[in-house]
Formats: C-alpha cells, sequence, structure tokens
C-alpha cells in the first residue's frame, strides 16, 4: 500500500523564485502541506515557483486537484509554476490532463530554475 502522506521542504533561490520539494503522495490529504508549502514559497516578488516531483511516490486525481488549486493561486499572484522530476507515468497523465501546458515541465532542476529566470 502506498503510504497516503506528504512532505514538504521550502527553498528559497532568491525573491524571485523558490522549489517546493516534494516527498510521499500527493492525494486529498495533502491539502493543508501543500497549501502551507505554497505560502512559504510565495513572497511579493516572487515570479516562479518549481514543483520537485523527483521523490514522488503517488499521485491521485484528488492530488491533480490539488496542483489546479495551487495553479489558480499562483497565476493570480502573476506567478508561473513549473515541475521537474515526473516519472514519464505522470508526465502522461500531465498530458493527458492538458496540466503540462500551464506547469510546464523540465528535466532537472538545472533547466527548471533557467526557465523561471526568463518568467
Amino acid at each position: 500500500m502506498v503510504d497516503a502522506t506528504v512532505s514538504t521542504n521550502v527553498r528559497t533561490i532568491d525573491e524571485r523564485v523558490s522549489v517546493i520539494d516534494i516527498t510521499g503522495s500527493v492525494t486529498r490529504k495533502s491539502e493543508p502541506e501543500l497549501t502551507d508549502a505554497y505560502n512559504k514559497a510565495s513572497g511579493p516578488l516572487t515570479r516562479a515557483i518549481v514543483l520537485n516531483f523527483t521523490a514522488l511516490e503517488y499521485m491521485n486525481s484528488s492530488g491533480i486537484g490539488l496542483l489546479v488549486t495551487l495553479l489558480v493561486r499562483a497565476n493570480r499572484q502573476e506567478q508561473k509554476l513549473l515541475a521537474y522530476g515526473l516519472s514519464d507515468h505522470y508526465k502522461d497523465i500531465f498530458g493527458l490532463t492538458r496540466l503540462n501546458e500551464a506547469i510546464h515541465i523540465y528535466d532537472n532542476e538545472g533547466t527548471a530554475l533557467a526557465a523561471a529566470y526568463e518568467v
């Protein structure tokens, strides 16, 4: 059985860019943790938040819904969400749901951060 918990770590790169490291499972139960992480990552000058999925174990449809909620919040703040570290399975899901059109996916942290500074 998949562990139904998520943990996050927020890394502030500078005043414009933050990274949220996501570990574990992203499900409905993840909402408080992800919301808290987004709030910590988002400052008045933040233009981009990078989601690090390298330690993601599982994500269900409710988890996808939480990402959409974060995306709406980011858009309201005129911020961009970017992601890296997704497995091929989750890249496919992002493609099927067209989430990859709003949250651009990168192969590694370096390319994601480079793209974050282009926004």
